[in-house]
């Protein structure tokens, strides 16, 4: 009687996976020293990362070149030497080939877990991760030609230290110094966010790092509104992730998605104050006409009641002389 329930259990369990848990794919782990790019998606982390590539490698080419892969087979046009050789030398040679074939295999973009949920880190070597996104991001905002489907920003990160605020603090001061530095100064903003991070609270964050810029450089001055860098400081876990960047507010604070949409015009305010005052001033104009009319109408309708009274004065005159 009990092994039918059971063999329909494990027929349960093998159908809808049950005993067995949820798979998610893995990797390496985002760490203090890397340089590349954070970007965030929708849901999909893999297809995001294939997006990345694609994206990356397209123009990467065009700014750096195509990717240099070294062949796998030199060593067929050897062989035949090979065999005159010793046998001693001849294994040394293919281990040091092996080496050094190992150690080419790094490429210029690589896929790392970043410890977020839809967050992927894509490391990047022998490049400059901010030159990059902006040529990205400066052709999408002009051609308006959308190249991707779940990836949402593309944030550069040329610095990284340990999500603790002394460490912060301490990798910051150096790091900002060669865009706030005197005799360097420019108009700045601190874009924070930490994820899966509880130590770092976000006011206290931004104060320190606006006291380091105003330390640097007191004409280091702050502007929300369209500030030409902007400090980006991404937690993740125990990592923070830097760099500085320039035009997040053109393009949409990096947001391939948003980047590629019309831009809607805004009104100009100066227009529309000049507008504003020009219809107060015709306002306050035609008010002073309709009180002068007004005036006028009272001082001839006064001067008619004057010259009634002094017509009717002089008839009353004429009737007693006679």
């Amino acid at each position: 009687m009990s092994a039918v329930p059971n063999e329909s259990r494990k027929r349960s369990k093998k159908r809808y996976g049950g005993g067995q848990p949820n798979k998610r794919w893995k990797g390496s782990f985002l760490e203090v020293g890397m340089e590349g790019i954070l970007i965030t998606c929708n849901m999909n982390e893999r297809k995001c990362t294939a997006e990345a590539f694609n994206l990356l490698n397209e123009y990467a080419d065009q700014l750096y070149g195509p990717e240099k892969f070294e062949d796998d087979n030199e060593s067929s046009s050897q062989e035949e030497d090979a065999e005159e050789e010793d046998v001693t030398e001849a294994l040394k040679k293919e281990v040091a080939q092996l080496q050094s074939s190992g150690a080419k295999k790094k490429r210029r973009f690589q896929a790392f877990e970043s410890g977020a949920n839809n967050v992927i880190f894509i490391r990047t070597l022998n490049l400059e991760s901010d030159k990059l996104v902006h040529h990205i991001l400066s052709d999408l905002h002009s051609t308006k030609k959308k190249k991707s489907r779940v990836i949402l920003r593309m944030l550069p990160v040329t610095g990284t230290c340990k999500a603790f605020q002394e460490d912060i603090v301490k990798y910051l001061s150096t790091y900002l110094e060669p865009w706030f530095k005197t005799p360097n100064c420019a108009t700045y903003q601190i874009a924070f966010k930490a994820r899966n991070s509880s130590h770092n609270k976000r006011d206290e964050t931004i104060k320190s790092v606006a006291g380091l810029v105003g330390k640097l450089n007191p004409k280091n001055k702050v502007d929300l509104t369209n500030p030409e860098l902007t400090i980006i400081v991404e937690v993740i876990r125990a990592v923070c992730c830097i760099s500085v960047v320039k035009d997040y507010t053109l393009y949409r604070k990096y947001n391939v998605q948003e980047v590629v949409k019309e831009d809607t015009p805004k009104p100009d305010v100066t227009t529309a104050k000049t507008e504003t005052d020009t219809a107060e001033a015709k306002e306050k104009r035609d008010t002073e006409e309709t009180d002068k009319e007004e005036k006028k109408g009272k001082e001839e309708n006064t001067n008619d009641k004057n010259v009634a009274q002094d017509n009717k004065e002089g008839d009353e005159g004429k009737v007693d002389g006679e």
